[in-house]
């Protein structure tokens, strides 16, 4: 399904107009005039005039259609400017990732930067700097820069970009924007990872056309998750909304990241999981590979013991929500592959029959760009918002 935007080809609108376009073409990929006319309601002509504007601002292009099948005139397509890009930056207990994410959708570079202990707010920061200076060149040379996304790991305060607690990486309301755009001269976003994950699943993966789904991700640094309600993020009053990892899922002494005891983050652990494989580390493939190799009855038990805890948290936001799709990324999406039917029926056996039969659950499409695109989309809303009003460098 495509995002449809009503627009108006009144002079005072022409910002909104503009906006409408580009996000259309953005979040579905090339798209014709003759959709774009379709989906805003405009006429050609206002159409041609707001992508030819676009095409002058250098965040929109033209090319020919492909013309198997076409009856009558070919209508030109239009496309987001690859070159129009934002740096994404993901810090994590063990690493710091750091990427080129185009205006197009596409992952230019990803660089992992490999870390021998939880990074601190200023370490997490130099190591993001020092990757962008080391790319400086190319982005300068070939791309331009809207500005810095940054996927954390933990509660970040939406207005100031203030990281309030990250339990995992040990930070304690640390000003992580100010200190990264002071180190690089870029506008600096910053959000929650697993609520930037729920948007990148709804506008380019497995929730694409969806407008109500939840987001889990199990990662180094525990489980996260976000929400989509009526097609909108819920991030509550101050962004934290979506903390599914701490829901009650046990009567079990295990605590989570935040102290509570019998939580989801608490019985469902990738350590564990790496731990009956007997390995040190992995990302989310390489676990899911080792877990459908395996043929330990010890493997296969913990993943049953984690699938059941899953059920509970997933059936209650169920419940709760309402939602059309739940999705599960990182070493979730994992286990979820090791036997998606077991999920399945327990989740079913908690859940109002109403509300599960409207509800698919599946993994995240996205894999390890997921919150590389997350990311990405804190910088370009403003771009999108208003397309004539964002400088980029």
């Amino acid at each position: 399904m495509e995002d449809t935007v009503q627009g108006s080809n009144h002079d005072d609108v022409r910002r909104h107009n503009l906006s409408a376009i580009l996000r259309i073409v953005h979040r579905n990929g090339p798209t014709s005039r003759a959709q774009l006319t379709r989906l805003t309601g405009l006429n050609r002509s206002t159409i041609a005039a707001l992508v030819g504007e676009l095409g002058q601002l250098g965040l929109a292009g033209e090319r020919d259609p492909d013309s198997t099948n076409q009856v009558g005139r070919p209508s030109p397509v239009v496309f987001c400017a690859e070159q129009v890009v934002a740096l994404a930056v993901n810090p994590e207990i063990d690493a710091v990732t750091i990427g080129i994410v185009g205006l197009d959708g596409t992952v230019h570079r990803r660089i992992r930067y490999a870390t021998e202990r939880s990074p601190s707010a200023s370490e997490a920061v130099n190591i993001a700097g020092a990757v962008i200076e080391g790319m400086r060149g190319e982005p300068e040379s070939r791309f331009r820069v809207v500005g810095i996304g940054v996927a954390v790991p933990g509660l970040v305060r939406a207005h100031d970009g203030l990281v309030r607690f990250a339990p995992h990486l040990g930070w304690t309301d640390e000003p992580l924007k100010e200190m990264l755009e002071q180190l690089t001269g870029f506008p600096v976003f910053a959000a929650n990872d697993a609520s930037l994950g729920a948007l990148a699943e709804q506008y380019f993966g497995a929730g694409k056309g969806i407008t109500d789904l939840i987001y889990l991700n199990g990662g180094a640094s525990g489980i996260g998750g976000g929400m989509i309600v009526g097609g909108n993020p819920v991030g509550g009053i101050a962004g934290y909304a979506g903390e599914f990892g701490h829901t009650r899922v046990s009567g079990g002494s295990r605590t989570d990241s935040a102290g509570i005891t019998g939580t989801l983050e608490a019985e469902v652990t990738r350590e564990e999981l790496l731990g009956v494989l007997g390995l040190e580390s992995a990302d989310a493939d390489e676990l899911e590979q080792a877990l459908l190799a395996s043929d330990s009855p010890q493997v296969r038990d913990e993943v049953n013991r984690q699938l059941d805890f899953l059920a509970v948290a997933l059936a209650g936001a169920i419940n709760i929500l309402n939602p059309q799709l739940v999705v599960l990324g990182g070493f979730l999406a994992a286990l979820f592959a090791v036997d998606p039917d077991r999920l399945r029926a327990a989740v079913a056996s908690m859940t109002l029959v109403s509300s599960f039969g409207s509800v698919r659950v599946s993994a995240a499409e996205l894999g390890s760009n997921l919150l590389m695109i997350g990311a990405a989309e804190l910088a370009f809303e403003g771009l999108l918002d208003d397309p004539s009003g964002v400088p980029t460098s």
